[in-house]
């Protein structure tokens, strides 16, 4: 065992090692879909997922049986052991060599309890609880998973897990870990629901076509370079909104809007709310950015059940920050409504198409606000069999891009949990509307 330099987890760790597959895999190269590789998605996405102490589990070590069960995984989901190569024209391809993932097993002197909230984003032990093994967090010839298991003094762990997001979107995860938890729970000797590569069939067209205008790929030098230089002063903060909050927002839109999903509501009032704090000019153009899943929603382009690489397309609505700023909260929301609407299978091979004629452009970053809405993806469900983690899902905001997590607050209340990143000025102002919001919600004025 190797004693780290103080932390305030007094975190010992062990040597990380790589787990490979537990039988013999296929040695072949493997080709990405048109949507997985593109420059936007070259970056590794972690998730924390806090378990408590279990006293039917009492002498199962999680590190164990979880490492175990990742070894039999893998024989399914054997792309992920193997390593990123690029291939002509700058094209990723997965080499599939059976190399292994990255393990890490380490042991935290505190209780579970004892880290109240600081287990939700942005959590300020991420760095120990996910240990960044030197050499790892490349994109080419590196491990494309990174999992520790880190165990509290009172039984209860920590599962930490890293992934390239060329290889998997929020769902694809999801079933990953999913299998791993059939293994570990079931004994089984597959996974319940077996993994599909299939990755050409979100491909471009032949010949490529761009039939739609995409918003999201729209970069403004000026506009992007003045949220980058904003960038190296951002803090982040994490909000809650359950049932309340949410009817409180609602309240805030036109009768013929009052229908509208939840996640629509929520993704307006931050919109506005964020644009307003950053204080921008009545005419610079503001733009968000709504993750939409193609799983279940085209007659045409079937994703299959087990299907775990990037399904998803980027729909952006654009706005005059000064129309944003000023105008009744149903503007948003109309904005928002169209967007992500607009988004049927053309609109989605349209964008796939787009990124081999452009040349895989990632997302704007120009005045850009993202969101991705992780809630229904079951992040808050997986279970090892110590039952459903008392949190699981993403450690904090990127950049201009925020997610919904599935969580409860601290009453126990169901409700959707939100990190939002700021300069502090800003974040000073964001906070104040989110707290007119939830402390003074019946005088909230109607608009």
């Amino acid at each position: 065992m190797e004693q780290l330099s103080p932390s305030p987890l007094s975190i010992i760790r062990r040597e990380s090692e790589l787990i490979i597959p537990a039988t013999a895999t296929p040695c072949k190269l493997k080709h990405l879909s048109d949507i997985d590789d593109r420059d936007g998605l070259r970056f590794h996405i972690s998730n924390l997922f806090f378990y408590e102490h279990n006293p039917s589990m009492k002498r199962i070590d999680p590190a164990k049986v979880i490492k175990d069960a990742l070894s039999k995984t893998l024989v399914f989901y054997y792309p992920l052991a193997g390593r990123l190569i690029e291939g002509p024209n700058g094209k990723l391809m997965v080499n599939c060599n059976g190399e292994g993932i990255l393990f890490t097993e380490a042991y935290a002197d505190v209780e579970l309890e004892m880290l109240g909230e600081s287990i939700k984003p942005p959590c300020p032990y991420l760095e120990d609880l996910l240990y960044n093994v030197p050499g790892s967090d490349g994109i080419i010839h590196c491990p494309l998973m990174l999992i520790q298991v880190t165990r509290f003094s009172c039984g209860g762990f920590v599962v930490a897990v890293r992934v390239n997001h060329i290889m998997v979107d929020a769902f694809g995860l999801a079933l990953f870990l999913n299998a791993v938890s059939d293994f570990v729970k079931f004994k089984a000797s597959s996974p319940s629901i077996i993994p599909v590569w299939q990755r050409d069939i979100l491909n471009a067209r032949i010949p490529p076509r761009i039939t739609f205008k995409h918003h999201e790929f729209e970069e403004e030098t000026e506009s992007k370079n003045a949220w980058l230089t904003m960038e190296k002063e951002l803090i982040q903060r994490s909000f809650f909104f359950g049932a309340e909050e949410i009817e409180a927002i609602r309240d805030q839109v036109s009768p013929t809007h009052r229908s509208s999903g939840r996640f629509e509501l929520l993704t307006s009032f931050l919109w506005k709310h964020r644009t307003i704090s950053l204080n921008l000019n009545p005419e610079e153009i503001v733009r968000i950015t709504y993750f939409v899943t193609a799983r279940g929603r085209f007659e045409h382009l079937k994703i299959p059940h087990g299907y775990y690489g990037n399904a998803f397309a980027c729909p952006a609505a654009v706005s005059k920050a000064g129309f944003l700023s000023t105008y009744p909260l149903t503007y948003a929301l109309e904005l928002i409504k169209k967007a992500k609407d607009q988004v049927d299978e053309e609109y989605f091979r349209s964008m796939v198409d787009l990124m081999v004629i452009k040349g895989r452009p990632g997302i704007t970053q120009s005045w850009n606000f993202g969101i991705s809405n992780t809630v229904h993806v079951g992040f808050d469900k997986v279970d090892f069999g110590w039952g459903e983690p008392k949190y699981g899902g993403a450690v904090k905001a990127d950049s201009f891009f925020s997610f919904f997590v599935a969580c409860k607050n601290n009453k126990g209340q169901k409700g959707i949990l939100t990190t939002i990143s700021l300069p502090p000025t800003a974040m000073e102002k964001f906070q104040d509307a989110v707290s007119m919001l939830t402390s003074n919600v019946k005088k909230v004025p109607k608009l």
